[in-house]
């Protein structure tokens, strides 16, 4: 049967149509790569970003007295040097309403000078400046408004004041999905011509995962993490499942430091430190780094374990072995390095050992192995196998090279 007038008229307006949709979708395509391109040349997530964040130890009692003799402590202690960069202001440090025309206004009782003048500050001292919103009408605290609804206009603000890097909660919105709600902010920030890192923290409610990475450069993959080991070890088993996820550009976010606030043994923070740097998740302190120990420092000053995090390849370790509370977790670094983690989650000392074939190494060529918490070669010609003793609740961590 040949077709009437109205079908030829019809199947032409659907050719059309598809070819419209397909040249939005190339288009839309080169506008995203492009907006990567510009972030990764501007430094913005290339690796995951390292610095502080106030909520951890702070919560709601943040100022702006606070925010800068932080800043002053980073660049005192050396952290900053180590690559600790940016100082983000979590929840609680706007007004609870709106100026009459729509504006975020920063409480002038607790940040007198402003958020552009805090900026200002940071930049003057080669660091980096962080706000918080939320893809909701409130945020969590429930004592300031957030973005939704506002998103370009308060992506203008962010860019207005010199922010450098967004953390968007996901507390009292409207029930939309949340990859409508982030995908607004994403674009409004695209918008505004300012490389701002864009952390998405959806608490990794619907695998954020598999679908974050079109909008921001990290998303948290749990909920809320505690100064506790049963947090620290729980957070780890679920953000492990996404590594495949992760890469330049885009980290997974098992949520922030505990490493300094009390609530573990030095051997756990050891452990927490640890993991979370071979998962290349952003190293952001979550304690008063003004008062922080020398047990601490030398924690969060480990050089050897931050350039395993900030290692251009942009892998992120994946746990391959576990059993009875002994775990092996390893991933491969740029040059042809591995890095291993032996971690004892049992309550007394035991062993732990890896094949090279284990960990994708040649079982007939000889390694160099380096302890990275000892700072010393534990053999510079070690053959197919490494074991080593490790305390309760503590890691091992070591760089394999072959040779």
């Amino acid at each position: 049967m040949g077709y009437t007038r109205n079908s030829l008229t019809l199947l032409v307006f659907l050719i059309l149509l598809n070819a419209i949709d397909a040249l939005n979708f190339s288009r839309d395509a080169r506008q995203d790569q492009d907006y990567t391109q510009f972030l990764l040349a501007n430094e913005v997530a290339r690796t995951p970003p390292m610095g502080w964040n106030s909520w951890n130890h702070f919560q709601c009692n943040v100022d702006e007295w606070t925010v800068k003799t932080t800043a002053d402590a980073l660049i005192s202690t050396g952290l900053a040097a180590l690559g600790y960069k940016y100082v983000n202001i979590d929840d609680c440090w706007a007004e609870r309403n709106r100026d009459g025309r729509g504006n975020l206004r920063e409480k002038s009782s607790t940040f007198p000078s402003g958020i552009k003048g805090l900026a200002a500050y940071m930049h003057a001292r080669g660091l980096k400046l962080g706000i918080y919103s939320d893809a909701g009408y409130s945020t969590c605290s429930k004592t300031m408004p957030g973005s939704l609804g506002h998103e370009e206009q308060d992506a203008r603000t962010f860019a207005e004041w010199g922010v450098d890097y967004l953390k968007y909660d996901n507390c009292y919105h409207d029930g939309s999905k949340p990859q409508k709600r982030y995908a607004r902010m994403s674009n409004a920030l695209r918008k505004v011509g300012r490389p701002i890192l864009y952390s998405i923290c959806e608490w990794g409610q619907e695998d954020p995962a598999k679908w974050a990475g079109e909008y921001g450069n990290s998303w948290r993959t749990t909920g809320d993490i505690k100064d506790t080991w049963e947090s620290i070890t729980s957070i780890a088993d679920q953000n492990n499942i996404w590594g495949r996820y992760a890469g330049p550009g885009r980290w997974n976010d098992p949520d922030m430091l505990e490493v300094g606030n009390g609530g573990m043994s030095v051997e756990e923070y050891q452990s927490h430190f640890s993991i979370w740097a071979v998962m290349k998740a952003p190293l952001l302190i979550g304690c008063d780094i003004r008062s922080i120990s020398k047990e601490t420092l030398r924690i969060l000053r480990n050089k050897e374990v931050i350039d395993v995090n900030q290692d251009p390849l942009g892998v992120q370790a994946r746990k391959i072995r576990s059993k009875s509370g002994l775990e092996v977790w390893a991933g491969p670094l740029s040059s042809r390095r591995v890095v291993v983690v032996f971690w004892n989650r049992g309550s007394s000392w035991a062993s732990i050992s890896v094949g090279w074939n284990e960990i994708g190494l040649q079982t007939s060529k000889p390694v160099v192995v380096r302890d990275l918490w000892a700072h010393s070669y534990v053999s510079r010609n070690m053959g197919s196998r490494l074991t080593s003793y490790v305390v309760p609740h503590g890691c091992k961590m070591f760089i394999l090279t072959p040779y």
